[in-house]
């Protein structure tokens, strides 16, 4: 009696189940991915829109014209060192004068305005500069070069980024599309063990293997699904694009 029992309880179940399964195929198998789905542009364009849209990329053209700058101002460094000098004064000028001709003595003050000036131009030779120079301008050269160079291994390494991802996208689009037809063909299997199963032509054991299949099936559907949109959501935030549907019509 209880064996009978446990026999009816697992039927009970495994129609349950089909019953979820059934709806599913009513509900799912038009969100199915369906091949060449989405459309991608081409991988250099999307590596092109994603340096561009890069802050790092950005940071270091930004140093660079930092250094470009630090560049220049070292090649006029010299001019420091030259440069125009002028004085001006102005104010009363006393003049005391005396005289004596052995008969009589006389002295006259005189008092004038009188306004000096004087203009000059210098230049300094300071013996540290002279010897550093050229190795001052050397550094300047070469800090512009290593900040060039860091925006070409950036460039380098979102490249390498994006072709990695970009592919990755495409794979995971046709694992899917693989997914999504192996999860119809499941469904559609299950319907006719399941039809076979009520009239009596397939064991209960048969009806529980397809069951599972199936659910694994679904499983792997929708973790192909989510490995996908992850995938190419990442691609469209570095990007800037959005990825349309293709029309499947």
């Amino acid at each position: 009696m209880y064996r009978l029992f446990k026999i009816l309880s697992i039927l009970i179940l495994i129609i349950v189940s089909f019953q979820n399964i059934q709806a599913q195929v009513t509900d799912n198998s038009d969100n199915a991915i369906k091949p060449n789905e989405f459309y991608f542009p081409p991988v250099e364009v999307v590596i092109d829109s994603v340096i561009k849209r890069s802050a790092m990329v950005n940071f270091r053209n930004t140093n660079i014209e930092v250094k470009e700058a630090a560049l220049a101002s070292e090649r006029i460094h010299w001019a420091r060192n030259l440069g125009v000098s002028a004085t001006t004064n102005y104010g009363n000028v006393n003049n005391f004068s005396t005289s004596e001709d052995g008969v009589t003595n006389s002295s006259a003050l005189t008092i004038t305005e009188q306004l000096n000036y004087s203009t000059g131009l210098y230049l300094r030779f300071p013996l540290f500069d002279a010897i550093n120079r050229k190795n001052q301008i050397k550094l300047a050269k070469a800090e512009v070069a290593g900040a060039k160079n860091m925006v070409e291994f950036e460039n380098e390494q979102i490249r390498k980024m994006v072709i990695s991802l970009y592919q990755e996208v495409l794979l995971k689009q046709k694992l899917l599309q693989i997914r999504s037809k192996g999860i119809i063909d499941g469904r559609v299997n299950m319907q006719m063990v399941e039809k076979e199963f009520r009239n009596g032509v397939v064991p209960i054991s048969e009806y529980v293997r397809i069951s599972s299949i199936t659910t694994n099936l679904e499983a792997a559907y929708e973790t192909a699904l989510s490995e996908f949109i992850t995938s190419k959501k990442m691609l469209e935030d570095m990007s800037g694009f959005v990825f349309v549907l293709k029309n499947s019509n």
